[in-house]
């Protein structure tokens, strides 16, 4: 009926009155998938690299962070993902056991790629085949995992490539479960595909997996820290050491890179590569290198150009953490034009992090400046959306930055007479 008498009062326009129009402003999604934030004096020597907050995904730089490449053994970190989701629904135990295939067995029996020895004739812990993927970066150990997840390789692949398009990741080429060449796996070979393919994903799909597994599942890092620890298989034991030489300890740590995981990957095709996360100054980031330089077993150089990336993203940004329930100034209210009270404020609904190049400001801006009423307490009204001097701020998501604004106060409906007063009057 409102919206009836309204349209009768168009006609008063003639004599001076207006109504006001709805002001909504909405940024466009950031194109980060076709963007490179590299800087010049930042020259990695690398095929592709990104790096993002680990929380809000806010990239800091990238390189060809879009095109596909060999993935290698940080395939892994996938395979570790839905094994920590079946323990937590319950489907597996850490003490629950699984016994490899003749096929993997053998596979875990090769010394040319990074394995645990394994019998068909032993049963191995889930709590073991965990540790084994993700220290020694055992390749049966996660096909073992995979089956004890799937109960076979293929079923288990497909559940892959499903939690990864659930994620948003469309590009992935998936075909085991441990990231080595095709045709080195023997009879538990992917069916129907070439003997040289090998697991692909952009650098920018890899951190997404880091991040899902780091939100979701962070006492991953209480195993990817260990530098070395020891695998009993029956009554014979190895050394276990962890290919993240960036641990203390280790021969690629940095002082002032605390370095905690994740995880490595080395074929021929794929190069040297390393996803790796690191806390600092209270904000942890993530890193992805692909393809660097793998000159024999003993070249440091994919960490070196990991800790080039870490020290470019603490030395040239500052991040500002906005803490839950703050208000923000310039961008601390709505109006609502039907409302009680004309307008209602807002705060931030999460914490959040926003990095910002050093020498540029943050700005805030709301996803909308006005509302409908009724307002109630607490609820989503608007998102706040961040950007810098220096340009806009892409994430993982593609799009900007962005965090809840909730409203602080309930705001019922005016009554009609008020509310068609100020259609005809405005709202003064």
């Amino acid at each position: 009926m409102l919206k009836k008498i309204k349209k009768a009062l168009l006609s008063l326009a003639a004599s001076g009155l207006l109504l006001t129009g709805i002001s909504t402003w909405q940024a466009a999604p950031v194109a980060a998938a076709t963007a490179n934030y590299q800087q010049q004096d930042l020259n990695l020597d690398v095929k592709a690299a990104i790096a993002v907050d680990a929380d809000s995904g806010q990239i800091l730089y990238a390189k060809n962070a879009t095109t596909p490449r060999q993935i290698a053994s940080m395939t892994k970190l996938v395979t570790v993902y839905l094994t920590l989701q079946a323990i937590k629904q319950g489907k597996l135990s850490w003490t629950g056991t699984a016994k490899p295939t003749a096929a993997i067995a053998k596979i875990s029996q090769n010394t040319e790629y990074s394995n645990v020895p394994l019998t068909s004739s032993h049963a191995y812990t889930i709590k073991e085949l965990y540790r084994a993927t993700l220290i020694e970066s055992a390749n049966g150990a996660a096909m073992t995992l995979a089956q004890a997840v799937s109960g076979d390789q293929v079923t288990f692949v497909k559940k892959m490539r499903k939690l990864l398009t659930s994620w948003g990741i469309k590009d992935a080429k998936i075909y085991n479960a441990c990231g080595l060449t095709n045709g080195n796996l023997g009879s538990a070979a992917y069916p129907g595909v070439g003997k040289d393919v090998e697991n692909e994903m952009s650098a920018t799909d890899m951190a997404i997996v880091c991040q899902k597994l780091l939100k979701y599942f962070p006492e991953v890092l209480q195993t990817t820290s260990i530098t070395s620890a020891t695998f009993s298989s029956g009554s014979t034991q190895s050394q276990m050491t962890n290919w993240n030489w960036m641990l203390k300890g280790l021969s690629s740590y940095y002082s002032d890179l605390p370095v905690d995981g994740l995880k490595t990957g080395t074929t021929d095709k794929a190069g040297a590569c390393f996803a790796g996360t690191v806390k600092k100054k209270g904000h942890r980031i993530i890193t992805v290198v692909l393809g660097a330089k793998h000159a024999n077993s003993q070249d440091p150089s994919r960490f070196v150009q990991t800790a080039k990336l870490m020290h470019y993203v603490y030395q040239n940004y500052t991040a500002v953490t906005l803490k839950k329930g703050s208000s923000i100034s310039g961008a601390n209210t709505v109006k609502v034009p039907e409302g009680k009270e004309t307008s209602s404020k807002v705060v931030l609904d999460k914490t959040v992090t926003i990095w910002a190049k050093q020498g540029s400001k943050l700005q805030t801006s709301l996803s909308k400046t006005t509302v409908s009423a009724p307002v109630k307490k607490g609820s989503k009204v608007a998102s706040y959306k961040f950007s810098a001097t220096s340009g806009k701020l892409p994430s993982l998501s593609g799009k900007t930055v962005t965090a809840p604004a909730v409203a602080t106060q309930d705001n019922q409906e005016a009554n009609f007479f008020v509310r068609l007063w100020r259609s005809i009057f405005g709202s003064k």
